[in-house]
């Protein structure tokens, strides 16, 4: 009956600490793009961005 006296404000800090952990989440922005990133994979922009190669061959005359 004593660990009583122990787990309970143990369990108690730690709900508060969660609640306060996903507050903070939610002022800081993390859940405003739910479904950005489940699109965003599926294209392909790496290669808009990289620089083309250039050909080693001479231009035509």
């Amino acid at each position: 009956m004593d660990v009583l006296l122990v787990l309970v404000p143990v369990a108690l800090s730690l709900g508060l600490l969660g609640l306060l952990a996903f507050l903070w989440s939610l002022r800081s922005g993390q859940f405003d793009d739910l479904d950005g990133a489940g699109s965003r994979i599926l294209f392909d922009d790496d290669l808009d961005a990289a620089p083309r190669a250039r050909s080693t061959r001479p231009p035509p005359p």
